[in-house]
């Protein structure tokens, strides 16, 4: 169902459609133009749904996260792959801050396939676009947990001496309190999440501030510009400007959250501003910060690179902090960080919930009808939604007991899932659905829109690629454990195999599949959850016209009025 825009619905729809207490007119208007009946409390801020998406990004955790991608190519990879890949990753930020402007909810990026989508594309498309964001989300809060664990653990490591190497189970014990106190938190602490947010950028630029003034002031030894920004080189297997380019995966990783914003959109003031605003100030945010970190860390880092990739403790980032301010300040330094990134956790948690309430409130997932319902109790959030988001993260967090690769293969969801998602909505856009955009107050012009959307469809077909191949190389040495957000790699040449593409083609292939077999026979995209009263002539045409699907609640058919059981037109 390609859900029709109003140009303006009547004061007295206004009315209806804003429930009282949870948002503005102006804003339930706008979500009712999608179709929508708004059901989520309204209580993030401009500044605080940018702190969502900051606070997902976690900069210097991430970095940390990451640094085995960008130190192989030596302090130009890391110092100015960070600088370009970023750039290209705002020209994406500016691509879907036109679509969230124009249309914000939920569950954006699917129904945004949808809507733009030619006829014969739009339910397949929507149907794929929607699992691989729902279970990117899902794959970024189980490599953020994992992250966690493996940080939290380092520490000990390093008050050891690193006399003591933490087995698989230590691992998914650690990652598994972690994934439910966060379950915890968005549960509880629901109210205040906007609030929180703050905090949580308040945080990250603490931990940014310490890095940047302990790190220059602790080093023995300080690079000169020469060696921070022209000097290359090459520890993997790979040609050295290929080296180069894997060097990108760090930024295209960390700064990999800002959709956030637009799963945030039902919950936030004025989102038609506040979602484009978030998106590219916590994007811009990190291309400035991250270049800033990446420059302190090539001039302070050891020239022996091959001494940090293989580093005792396990984390490059933790055997920079110990050559330069010994262990005490490695201790306080990582502990500051794992604190960094477990809040980060709460963040995506809360994220992912979003998208995958929205994709049930479709009906799209299996069970979507239990994942439905609102909780008020809690205060207007998708509790059973949060939940269902911790136990599929539990149970995929198995993985780790298998092998690292497993693991390695599961996180790669989080960029390669992602990008799939935003690349096809912008792609639906340009291709078949320009004449139906309309922009919101923030657009990029009828000049530049367009051929950003491409250049952002090229960069991100290009991340999906890069994504792929094994970062050490053909014929790896597997000189590095990898921590955080990849699992570590073996000096097995089979389990230093990049699994990406293998997991990918699962969640690509299994969801077309279940669209071909099953899906297609009810699935017809986004629901009208409005009542027919509550829509304007125009949507009520193209509704009986097209026999759009209008979706029960709480025991109403919406399209009839009749007091039935909830169901959906075939």
């Amino acid at each position: 169902m390609a859900t029709p825009k109003a140009s303006k619905l009547p004061d007295r729809q206004a009315s209806i459609v804003s429930a009282a207490g949870l948002a503005s007119d102006d804003d339930a208007v706008v979500l009712a133009k999608l179709g929508y009946k708004q059901e989520l409390r309204r209580n993030f801020s401009m500044v605080e749904v940018f702190g969502i998406a900051f606070s997902i990004m976690g900069l210097l955790p991430s970095i940390a996260s990451t640094l085995l991608y960008s130190i192989p190519a030596g302090p130009v990879g890391m110092v100015w792959g960070w600088f370009l890949a970023s750039g290209f990753i705002f020209v994406v930020g500016l691509a879907m801050a036109d679509l969230g402007s124009a249309m914000p909810t939920s569950g954006g990026l699917y129904w945004w396939t949808h809507f733009f989508s030619s006829p014969a594309t739009r339910n397949p498309l929507s149907f794929l676009v929607g699992y691989s964001n729902t279970l990117g989300l899902v794959g970024g809060l189980c490599s953020i947990d994992y992250g966690f664990s493996l940080m939290f653990l380092s520490v000990i490591v390093v008050a050891r001496d690193g006399d003591w190497t933490p087995s698989s189970g230590v691992i998914y014990a650690t990652f598994l309190a972690c994934v439910l106190c966060h379950g915890i938190v968005a549960s509880v602490m629901s109210k205040i999440m906007g609030k929180l947010q703050t905090v949580f950028v308040v945080m990250n630029l603490i931990l940014i501030a310490a890095t940047i003034i302990a790190l220059p002031i602790g080093a023995k030894n300080r690079h000169d510009g020469h060696y921070i920004f022209a000097q290359t080189e090459n520890h993997t297997t790979w040609p050295t400007g290929w080296t180069f380019m894997l060097s990108w995966l760090s930024p295209i990783w960390t700064i990999g959250a800002f959709d956030s914003c637009v799963h945030m959109s039902e919950e936030c003031v004025n989102a038609t501003k506040a979602v484009p605003a978030g998106i590219l100030m916590s994007i811009g945010s990190c291309w400035l910060f991250g270049f800033i970190i990446m420059i302190v860390l090539a001039a302070t880092i050891s020239p022996d690179l091959e001494s940090v990739i293989g580093s005792k403790f396990g984390q490059p980032m933790c055997q920079i902090y110990y050559d330069a301010i010994g262990k005490s300040g490695t201790m306080g330094l990582m502990s500051l960080l794992f604190t960094v990134q477990f809040l980060m956790g709460i963040s995506i948690l809360v994220a992912a919930s979003r998208q995958t309430w929205a994709f049930s409130r479709d009906g799209a997932l299996p069970f979507s009808t239990f994942f439905r319902p609102i909780s008020k109790r809690f205060g207007y959030i998708p509790l059973r939604a949060i939940w269902g988001c911790v136990f599929i993260a539990a149970v995929l967090g198995l993985l780790s007991l298998i092998a690292p690769a497993a693991a390695q293969a599961l996180f790669s969801l989080a960029v390669a899932g992602n990008n799939l998602a935003w690349a096809i909505p912008l792609f639906a856009r340009v291709v078949w659905g320009q004449k139906k955009f309309e922009p919101g107050p923030f657009y990029t012009g009828d000049r530049f829109s367009v051929p950003l959307a491409w250049i952002a469809i090229l960069f991100l077909v290009f991340g999906i690629t890069l994504s792929m191949f094994p970062v050490e190389g053909p014929n790896p040495t597997s000189k590095s454990s990898f921590g955080a957000k990849k699992a570590p790699l073996s000096s097995n040449a089979a389990q230093s195999m990049n699994y990406t593409v293998v997991i990918n083609m699962a969640v690509w292939g299994g969801a077309l599949a279940y669209y071909s077999i099953d899906a297609r026979k009810w699935f017809t995209g986004p629901k009208i959850t409005l009542a027919m009263d509550d829509l304007t002539e125009e949507q009520q045409v193209v509704i009986r016209e097209e026999g759009l699907d209008v979706e029960t609640i709480e025991g109403e058919d919406l399209s009839t009025g009749n007091d039935v059981e909830k169901t959906r037109k075939q």
